[in-house]
Formats: structure tokens, sequence, C-alpha cells
């Protein structure tokens, strides 16, 4: 057809099945920007029926429900405009048939056929998100959870070991707040523990937090080193990242899509407090929290002893934190990789909200590269991608799968700034947030976590053997 106008949706039903057509109205209309719908009786006249059938448009579509041959035979007979029949109206079918009607109405109509296409979307990410989550929460990751809490198997750091007797052969560990670094000479390794920090100090510790994360950036390095090389050689353990040396720049780059965040440095907090040149770019008034900005947003941040602070680019070169040259390479880098993460994030039926990432240069060659973690649950936000627009229009916050109840509890329980001991978390709480871990893993690289409930014990040896 040459229309590019919604069609005529004409619905021949028994007065019982209107309530039920009545859904299936609400459903085109909310869902593919259907309007134009009528009811009709199946018990119209034969006369009336070929009037109806005869004098409607080409743009019309006819619906007929229940088992009524003579009223399809008749609009097939008489009419140039398409027939559905469906037996039943059953209630909970409801949507399905609006969506076989949809489908036909955006054959003429590119408004209706994106409505198609964004629903077709969402119901694939919202399904992709609840095969995740029931998955996760079968007994046996629960069980494999609970064994590694209740047996105190999560990954401190505290007890790796290596084979060799002189303590001059054995890397030296420097420890941080979640990762560990080991020397290897032209290498170092990094070991990716299960602690989980919050309030500048540790709050507990996750079981397989350590090996989602190392795992995760693992993932995303390799997706990504078509647009950008990054500091991975080998991979030798679940915890462990064995990486080229690197100096990194003393700049973090944010990239951001989405007006949000709670820290000081974010841009929904600065916006709140007025600012309107936000890292270089101007803001304009109004925009509301949590809603996708007009494009994909560089906002660096100083890595600074006392504190880190928003910077513009310009300002980055004119301290002296970087070169031109070498910051031109590093945000093109940053926008080109978050634009592909958000891309592949979107067909798992996530959104990747914002992040930041760490580079620096090849102590070798001088070569500029991704460098620290990529993508994963502490340096990202992600939202659910099927509820987003929903929630928005609705003044609520986008469904995430985040840490944040934890710090919640903690705050709730104590003061966890100035209290000297903090008191130690619940179980159930600490296990929910592992399981939270690993479901994200699963939804980001649609790969099956696979559980290592020794992982501690094994990780010495891992490391000497990539040497």
């Amino acid at each position: 057809t040459t229309t590019t106008t919604t069609p005529k949706v004409i619905i021949f039903c028994k007065e019982s099945e209107e309530n039920a057509m009545t859904k299936v109205s609400t459903s085109l209309a909310n869902n593919f920007n259907v309007t134009n719908v009528s009811f009709r009786s199946t018990s119209i006249p034969a006369s009336r029926l070929l009037s109806t059938a005869t004098s409607s448009s080409n743009s019309s579509i006819f619906v007929v429900i229940g088992s009524n041959d003579s009223i399809v035979n008749c609009i097939e007979n008489e009419s140039v405009s398409p027939v559905l029949s469906f037996s039943s109206s059953e209630e909970e079918e409801t949507e399905k048939m609006a969506l076989l009607i949809a489908k036909v109405c955006a054959c003429s109509s590119p408004t209706v056929a994106s409505s198609v296409s964004s629903y077709i979307a969402s119901k694939k990410q919202s399904s992709l998100i609840r095969d995740a989550q029931s998955h996760t929460k079968s007994p046996y990751y629960r069980s494999q959870i609970s064994h590694v809490y209740d047996a105190k198997l999560q990954i401190t750091g505290d007890n790796i070991t290596f084979s060799s007797s002189s303590s001059k052969n054995a890397p030296v560990r420097i420890s941080g707040k979640v990762r560990d670094r080991f020397d290897l000479g032209d290498k170092l390794a990094l070991v990716t523990t299960d602690r989980q920090s919050g309030f500048d100090r540790m709050l507990a510790l996750v079981p397989f937090k350590g090996q989602v994360l190392n795992l995760t950036s693992a993932y995303w390095f390799e997706m990504t080193e078509h647009i950008i090389p990054n500091h991975i050689v080998s991979v030798p353990h679940g915890n462990v990242s064995v990486v080229k040396k690197c100096t990194p720049f003393p700049i973090e780059f944010v990239v951001r899509a989405y007006v949000t965040g709670s820290t000081s440095t974010s841009i929904w907090k600065n916006y709140q407090n007025g600012v309107r040149n936000y890292c270089g770019h101007d803001l304009p008034e109004g925009l509301q929290k949590n809603q996708k900005l007009w494009k994909l947003l560089l906002t660096p941040t100083t890595k600074e002893e006392e504190h880190d602070r928003p910077i513009s680019p310009a300002d980055i070169v004119s301290e002296g934190w970087m070169t031109q040259e070498d910051f031109d390479i590093c945000a093109k880098a940053a926008l080109d990789v978050f634009a592909f993460g958000q891309k592949v994030a979107l067909e798992r039926g996530l959104i990747l909200v914002d992040t930041k990432y760490e580079m620096g240069k090849d102590e070798e060659t001088g070569a500029i590269m991704m460098i620290d973690e990529m993508h994963t649950p502490d340096s990202s936000r992600y939202w659910l991608a099927h509820s987003y627009e929903e929630r928005i229009s609705r003044g609520m916050e986008p469904e995430n799968i985040d840490k944040e109840f934890l710090r919640l509890w903690f705050r709730d329980n104590c003061d966890p700034y100035h209290d000297e001991v903090l008191p130690e978390a619940p179980k159930e709480l600490v296990e929910e947030l592992s399981r939270r871990y690993v479901s994200l893993y699963e939804m980001i690289t649609w790969k099956e976590f696979e559980f290592d409930v020794e992982a501690e014990g094994h990780i010495g040896e891992a490391i000497q053997r990539s040497v």
C-alpha cells in the first residue's frame, strides 16, 4: 500500500466480548499509537455488514472475533481491506491480539512500525532479565553462595601463597581497597578480591564479587580491543588478570548518557546546585533527573590526594594534566567504547547509564591503552531497559541492580564515617548482593557463571605460571 496513515481498525465481536476488546483497544493505543478503533456487533444484518465492508476506506483493517465464517467470507469477498480472524477473546490473549493487529497496521504506517519494533525489543529485554534473575535465584546458585559465606572462603588476598620457599622469589603484594597488585617484573598480576568497600572502609566480604568484576572486565576488554588496545596479557584465574605495566594518566574519563548521580562530582548533583557549565558542557534549563542527555557527554575528573573534581578538557591541558594530543586520543576512545557498550548492553536488556575509564601509556612502547576495569557493576551504572520509559513517565526511579542497599543498611544501623567498629552486615544481605553481582555478570556477558569455591588456594599457582 502507498498510504502512510494509520489504518482504521473495525472489530466485530459479541457484546460479552467487548470488555476484552476494550483491553485490545487500550493496548493498541498505548503501545502502538493505533487509536482509531471501533466495535461492531457480530449480529449485524448481512445488508449492514456489506455496507460497512464496502464503504470503509482501503486503510481499514477488519478483525473478527469468534467462529464467524460468514462474516469473514463476506468481508473477504466484498472488501479490499485485510481481515484477521481470532477464534476466541480470552483476556490473557489480548496483548498478543493487539500485537498482531498492530503488525498489520505497521505495513502502511511507519509510526506504528516503529512502535511495534520498540514493543518487541522491550519484551525481549524483559524476558532476558527475568531469565537471568530466575536462573541466579535457583537453589544451586544460592547454595554455592551460602557455602562460601558460611565456610568463610571469600577472597581476601590474605591467604595467597607461592610455592617458592625463598621469599625473594615470591612477588610482593601491594594491597588496595578491592584489588591487590603483585609485581612480576615486566608485568603485573592484579587480584580482584571479594572485599566490599564503602564510606572509605571495608564493609563486607561478598562471595564471588571479585571473580565477577575481573571476568566482566576481561569480557569487555576483549570485546573492545578493536577500538583501543588494553593492558590485558592473560586471565589465568577467575580473580586474576596479568597485565602490561602502564603509566596511568591522572584523569578518570567519565562518560554519561543520562542526568543522574548522587555524589559531589555527578552531573545531577552539580545541576541541582546551579551548575550550568559542567566539565566544559553548557547545560540547558529544565533538565530532569534520570532523563536521557541529548548526546554522550565526556565529563572527566581529576585523580587527586584529597578529592576528585570535575574538570573541562581545556583545563586538563592548561593545568598540565595531559597533552592535547594524548587527551584527544583518550577522549575519542572513551566515547567510542561507551557507545559500543551501550549497544551491546541494550541487546542484553540493560541500559549502560554512565561509567568511568582509566587509560595509560605502555611503559615499553608508549602506546595509549585502556587499563584498570571496564563496564563492571562497580565502575558503571546499569538500568533495566524494559521498564525505563514507563517508570520515568510515572516519576519513579529507574530499576537497577546495584549494591546501594548494603550501603543504606550501614547508614541506618551505625555512623559508618565515624564509628570505630562497624556492625557485621546480615548474612542474607551479603548473599543477596553476591547473587546480584553474579546475575549482572550473566546478563552482561550471556555466559553462565562458573563457581570456584576454593579460589584463593589456586591464585598463587596461577600467578606463578604467568611469570
